[in-house]
């Protein structure tokens, strides 16, 4: 059996427990039960209804009495004289009609002939068969055809008048002539309805004289008449009077309504009714409805089993209410059945019948059953009722106790008109008449208000019959509303009304009709919501009612949530409804909470099982069979349709979540969510098994769908059972798929990257040629492009919210390594290109290299003699600055995406999972050696002016080339600062090779030198410092640090960064070199010796052997204007070539150029001044004090050029102040002091120095003894061995705000460490002070040596990591 079925069989059980255990108020109360004849509900019925009918008030009719025939009188004018005004006048434009006259004419005929024309003398029915008549011919289409051509007003009226005598004429005598006035008054009639016409559409103005000639025959017409509407002038003329008499009963079924009503209810014809009535006639009477009042009263006044008695009312107070009422309701009856039928009185008593304005009992005419207002809607009934007085009288011959015997037959028969069991019968008849009601299809529902629905019940006619039945048989009113309910009951358990009509039935018997309307249904008391005056079988019948409507609705409620999850359920809106308000408010309901739980606990069960049902539905439509079809989006498909499902119940069940105690979303959610994830989890696993077998892949993209449905349904299954664990995994499973993508990443980015090369024009971004770029324009569209890519691959994995920390921190780490790469091949790419346009050879320069070896000789010999400077400026493209934009631009960007992944949360996670310190393998698989290619000293000149343009080459000892710096030109001392990191696995042997630039033949070999880059040796990961001898003289000085390569988010980032700070860096200095030729030459001691000598100089042969002579001393003082002017030539070189740039570069750019040419300029001024520091001695001199003063001057006139300060703002424009004063623009300023000390002095206060940096250092090592204070400073940079600081480490570049931080600190510690390097160098043009600088350099290694054994302890005692705290962010 059903859920249902067992549900409906519990419901049932529980109301006749319910009963049975004597819970009703009244206990032992119960109707007995008498079977009722189809035909005797009929004859009782018919009864009531015939009766209706001989009480009706009888109708009256108004009768016309013929006045006295008067002779006629007839004017001796013919219609031809009357006629002599129109036919006089011939073809005359204003007495014709209009066009358009013809229609409009017929549709006033029409209206006469219709009864719809407003004047009264058109409404006579001879006038209307003259117009019938007339209208006849006048439709003829020949008729018709020919008045509209000719349009003469006479002719329609001789048409007419001939018609009207024909028809007047028919019947009469042939000495009757008062028909002949009569056609005279038709004619007249027919005038005024043609200037009616002529003047409604405003046809008069134009034709003024036909309407006059139509007033003066219409006046001609009635000269033997007065008025046209007059009573007199009706009936044909004749006169005369009305008079009102009774219409007498003709005892027909046509005029009974309420018989028709009885007929129609049990399906019976008027003839078989008429049959009854006929045939009962005699024994129906008023005369039998008195009796039957009469014998009541007695067996009222008996209290005789008859009536009702105090027994059958709980309270004795309702029983007096009830007998007090009845009283005076049948003497009123009494009363209207003799004034219907006065013969009656003389028949009866005068002492039975009490007078009829007499008090009864001293109630109130409110007091009776009907009200005044039910009065007057019987008063105005269209049927009529059959007496004045409508009285709510209650009566009733049932027995309600089972030991009362029957009634005897005497009794039984002693009414004429009140069945043996009114109750019973009345019923049925209720029964009957309410089943053809709700059939009759010609009956029209009631009009809808705000708080009912539009409904059907029973009919008016219905209504006033079963009023009639219950005042005939004594029936009280709450009797009344019980039985109808009790119906109501019935019809809705056999499923023939619907929940809309049982709510209005509930309407209609408990709310009485307000005052104001016309009542429509049965007719109120007071006690008919007081329950105390009812009796125990109502009360009793009232509450079995309720019980069985409760198990019905409930049954119907269980059945129609089992269809809640389907698309279109039925609605439960009225059930609801119907339970709150009718059943569970009434207080003859007793609600159980034990029936209650049992129902909610059954509810819950079907609803489960119809949960689980449809689940199966779901994977029979959206799973195939064959597991060997299976796919991701098999299960997706089924995760969307339980998502969709819940969700529209989710919606349907918002506002009211529980039904009955259930909630049926909650039931939907517990009992497919854990379902759909089992089966997920099975599916997919076997969907990757069958892959793996078949030995291909899942794509990509299915699982990361299948991801994204699968997050979703578990973050809904977290939130609505968080006691319920989802049932695997997600992430574990579906974690390869991400692997995947990022391998394939991987190999793609490198590609990505060469493809937006290849399509970029490097070309700054305006929309219209020679407009001026904008900042953001200034930049190409590779750049944006390899961005664009780089953050659709890591959005592609945010996006998948993926809700594991470890993997997602795994995941951004091997990107960020992916991203890395791209930025590492595009940063090489761009400097390649840019080192080709800024090595490119000038026209000069091609020129040359054309020339024949003769040719170049005596080029140089006339350059030579001439004393010609081959300084040329050079000639930048845009798409070089463009480069380095872009290079700005990525470095932005890439900070932008590292801030955007999080790093550091991300590292903070890895480590945070990563195993304890001891555990961890400390060996690297790949390791970072970073060379600083500094400087050289002493090189070989290979040039023909004994210098050399000295470049130095980085190779591998398989002769592969690793690295190449930038050249230096003329110079034997030359400083690169340029920086190349090369990874290995190994020890790796790196061969350094110093070439000569030169523009003709090939590069000459200056020097060669080694160094092998062993892991073991920089296994404290501190940089060092190698002073390397050249095979040929003169030697190279390498710094050199390692790193270890590690897997690590922040590693790969950092490495990124230093990647494009070191292009930024090359392709500034690349620039910069470009200038910094002519800022040697503009700053060279030639050019201070010519301008100390004011022009005059030796030839240009003499000039070259003698150029590093002692400066011998000017002829006279120089002037601020003269040391100025000797820059002009070097500031409009700035000034055009910085103009360029403005053009392109952008303004960080800009700023980063001209730092960048400051600092070669303080390089610059610094080489005039001091050799560079050396433990030997130098050929170079000091400078006279007039010549250190030009210097100097020289200074602080580039210091202004390069701050660029407005003279009106005075804002700087160019590089701040705090960059222009470094620390080398410091030491520069401090050569002031010691330059012309002597070397006593200058070694004393080296010593000084070196005394206080050894002093520091012991304070450091002293700190060793705390580890949680350890810093990391230490001695400044020595030379030949290792350095303790590690400014430029990777991790320390990892985005801009640890560069820039490294950067500062780095300042403050150079600017809070004074060194005596600057002395050092002075001493070097002391020959006498070189056995100090010998001294002093072993001293700085020892300093060094235990400043580097200070760093390894430090770095054994801080080595360890942070704890992390915290779950990881998201983008």
């Amino acid at each position: 059996m059903s859920t249902s079925s067992n549900k409906s069989r519990g419901l049932h059980h529980r109301v006749s427990s319910l009963q049975d255990s004597g819970s009703l108020s009244r206990d032992n109360s119960k109707a007995r039960k008498r079977t009722v004849s189809h035909y005797d509900a009929y004859t009782y019925a018919l009864r009531v209804a015939y009766l209706s009918y001989l009480l009706q008030p009888r109708a009256r009719r108004t009768q016309h009495v013929p006045a006295p025939q008067q002779p006629v009188q007839r004017s001796s004018s013919s219609i031809n004289d009357l006629m002599k005004d129109f036919t006089l006048v011939r073809d005359s434009k204003s007495t014709r009609f209009p066009h358009g006259f013809m229609s409009e004419l017929e549709k006033r005929l029409t209206g006469v002939l219709m009864g719809k024309e407003k004047s009264p003398e058109y409404s006579d029915s001879v006038v209307k068969r003259s117009f019938a008549a007339f209208y006849n011919a006048f439709v003829e289409p020949s008729f018709k055809k020919r008045m509209e051509k000719d349009r003469r007003v006479e002719d329609l009226v001789l048409i007419f008048y001939s018609n009207a005598t024909k028809e007047l004429q028919k019947g009469k005598m042939s000495g009757d002539d008062a028909w002949k006035l009569m056609v005279d008054r038709h004619v007249a009639l027919f005038v005024r309805l043609i200037s009616s016409t002529l003047k409604d559409h405003d046809w008069v103005r134009d034709r003024p004289d036909l309407t006059t000639r139509l007033s003066t025959l219409e006046t001609k017409l009635l000269a033997h008449d007065q008025d046209l509407a007059a009573q007199s002038q009706r009936n044909g003329g004749a006169g005369g009077s009305t008079i009102e008499v009774i219409v007498p009963l003709t005892y027909e079924v046509k005029d009974m309504p309420q018989v028709q009503v009885v007929a129609r209810a049990f399906g019976l014809t008027n003839t078989q009714v008429q049959s009854d009535i006929n045939k009962n006639r005699p024994v129906w009477t008023e005369k039998g409805a008195l009796e039957d009042l009469k014998t009541y009263q007695k067996y009222l006044n008996l209290n005789t089993r008859q009536t009702l008695r105090s027994d059958d009312f709980d309270y004795e107070e309702g029983y007096e209410a009830w007998r007090r009422a009845e009283g005076p309701d049948l003497s009123q009856m009494m009363l209207t059945i003799m004034q219907s039928n006065p013969e009656l009185a003389k028949s009866t008593p005068g002492g039975s019948i009490p007078p009829l304005n007499a008090p009864f009992n001293g109630l109130s005419d409110r007091d009776s059953g009907y009200s005044d207002t039910s009065r007057k809607m019987s008063d105005h009934s269209e049927n009529g009722s059959s007496y004045v007085i409508d009285s709510h009288i209650d009566l009733s011959t049932l027995d309600f106790n089972d030991d009362i015997p029957e009634p005897s037959v005497e009794a039984a028969t002693a009414f004429t008109f009140i069945p043996p069991d009114p109750r019973s019968h009345y019923r049925l008849i209720l029964k009957q008449l309410l089943t053809h009601d709700l059939q009759d299809n010609e009956q029209q529902p009631s009009e809808a208000t705000s708080n009912t629905p539009s409904i059907k019940l029973l009919s008016k006619q219905s209504t006033e019959l079963l009023i009639e039945i219950c005042l005939r048989w004594r029936i009280p009113s709450f009797s009344r509303m019980v039985l109808f309910l009790d119906v109501i009951k019935e019809k809705y358990a056999d499923q023939e009304i619907d929940l809309d009509t049982l709510d209005a039935a509930f309407i209609f018997a408990k709310e009485p009709p307000p005052e104001s309307k016309r009542m429509s249904t049965l007719p109120m008391t007071a006690s008919l919501f007081d329950r105390s005056k009812w009796t125990v079988a109502d009360y009793a019948l009232n509450t079995q009612i309720l019980s069985s409507l409760h198990e019905a609705l409930l049954r119907d409620l269980y059945n129609a949530l089992q269809h809640c999850y389907e698309s279109k359920p039925p609605n439960i809106g009225p059930l609801m409804y119907i339970l709150e308000n009718h059943i569970y408010e009434d207080p003859l309901f007793n609600k159980s909470p034990k029936d209650s739980a049992l129902f909610t606990q059954q509810l819950q069960i079907g609803l489960a099982q119809k949960a689980e049902d449809l689940y199966q539905d779901f994977l029979q439509k959206e799973v195939p069979q064959p597991e060997e079809s299976w796919e991701f989006f098999h299960i997706i498909q089924l995760g969307k349709a339980v998502l969709k499902l819940s969700e529209r119940i989710q919606k349907r069940y918002k506002k009211n979540p529980e039904i009955m105690g259930a909630s049926p979303l909650m039931i939907l959610v517990e009992t497919l969510l854990p379902m759909y994830a089992e089966d997920a989890r099975d599916m997919a696993g076997r969907v990757l098994q069958l892959a793996q077998e078949r030995g291909e892949e899942v794509a990509i993209q299915d699982g990361f769908d299948l991801y994204k449905e699968m997050v979703g349904i578990r973050q809904i299954h977290t939130d609505a059972l968080p006691t319920v664990p989802f049932a695997f995994h997600i992430e574990d499973l579906l974690a390869d798929f991400v692997w995947r993508w990022i391998r394939m990443t991987d190999e793609k980015i490198v590609d990505w990257v060469e493809q937006a090369i290849r399509h970029d024009q490097f070309s700054v971004r305006t929309e219209q040629d020679g407009q001026l770029a904008t900042t953001d324009q200034r930049h190409s569209v590779s750049v944006i492009d390899i961005f664009r890519s780089f953050n659709q691959a890591i959005d592609q994995i945010v996006q998948l919210n993926w809700d594991d920390d470890l993997q997602y921190a795994k995941f951004m780490t091997a990107l960020s390594r992916s991203v890395g790469m791209g930025i590492a091949r595009y940063c090489e790419i761009v400097e390649q290109k840019f080192s080709r346009e800024m090595d490119r050879l000038t026209p000069e320069q091609e020129a040359a290299a054309n020339q024949t070896r003769q040719e170049r000789w005596m080029q140089l010999a006339k350059d030579a003699w001439s004393n010609k400077d081959k300084i040329e400026p050079f000639h930048f493209f845009p798409e070089s600055f463009v480069k380095l934009n872009n290079i700005e631009y990525a470095t932005y960007q890439l900070d932008n995406l590292e801030h955007s992944v999080n790093v550091d949360a991300c590292a903070e996670v890895i480590q945070k999972h990563a195993p304890p310190i001891m555990q961890r393998q400390r060996k690297a698989n790949n390791y970072v050696f970073t060379i600083k290619i500094v400087e050289a000293e002493d090189l070989k000149a290979c040039d023909m002016n004994g210098l050399s343009d000295p470049y130095v080459v980085l190779g591998d000892e398989y002769q592969k080339r690793l690295a190449k710096t930038r050249i230096i030109y003329g110079n034997l001392n030359p400083r690169w600062d340029e920086t190349v990191d090369i990874t290995t696995q190994g020890p790796l042997n790196i061969i350094a090779t110093v070439w000569d630039w030169d523009t003709l033949g090939d590069h000459d070999c200056v020097g060669r030198t080694s160094i092998k880059l062993d892991p073991s040796h920089f296994s404290d990961y501190m940089p060092r410092e190698y002073w390397l001898d050249l095979d040929t003289q003169g030697r190279l000085l390498l710094r050199v640090s390692m790193e270890g390569e590690r897997d690590d988010i922040q590693f790969y980032f950092g490495k990124a960064f230093r990647n494009l700070k070191r292009t930024e860096r090359d392709m500034t200095r690349k620039i910069t070199d470009k200038l910094s030729a002519y800022i040697h030459h503009c700053l060279s001691r030639s050019a201070l010796r010519s301008l100390l000598s004011r022009g005059i100089s030796m030839s240009s042969v003499s000039s070259y052997f003698t150029r590093n002579r002692q400066l011998q001393a000017p002829l006279q003082a120089l002037t601020q204007f003269d040391i100025a002017n000797a820059l002009k030539p070097l500031f409009a070189y700035f000034d055009a070539n910085f103009f360029i740039m403005k053009q392109t570069l952008t303004d960080s750019a800009m700023v980063m150029v001209m730092t960048r040419l400051w600092k070669e300029v303080l390089v610059t001024v610094e080489g005039l001044l001091v050799p560079p520091l050396s433990d030997k001695t130098s050929q170079q001199r000091q400078l006279t004090q007039q010549e250190l003063d030009v210097v100097f001057k020289w200074l602080q006139l580039l210091f202004e050029f390069f701050n660029a300060v407005d003279e009106e703002t005075h804002e700087a424009y160019g590089v701040p102040t705090d960059v222009l004063k470094s620390p080398k623009y410091h030491d520069i300023q401090s050569l002031n002091f010691f330059y012309y000390e002597s070397t006593e002095n200058l070694i004393r206060t080296s010593e000084r120095m070196a005394s206080a940096a050894a002093s520091r250092q012991q304070a450091q090592r002293n700190r060793l003894s705390a580890p949680a204070s350890l810093s990391f400073g230490g001695a400044p940079g020595l030379v030949g061995l290792p350095s303790t600081r590690r400014s430029k480490s990777i991790m320390l570049s990892r985005n801009l705000g640890t560069m820039k931080k490294a950067k500062e600190e780095k300042r403050k510690e150079a600017q809070a460490d004074p060194n005596d390097d600057m002395i050092l160098r002075i001493l070097r043009m002391r020959p006498e002070a070189e056995r100090y600088l010998r001294d002093r350099s072993r001293q700085k290694e020892r300093l060094a040596a235990a400043a580097a054994a200070e760093m390894i302890v430090r770095q054994s005692l801080s080595a360890g990591g942070g704890r992390m705290v915290g779950n990881l962010p998201r983008r």
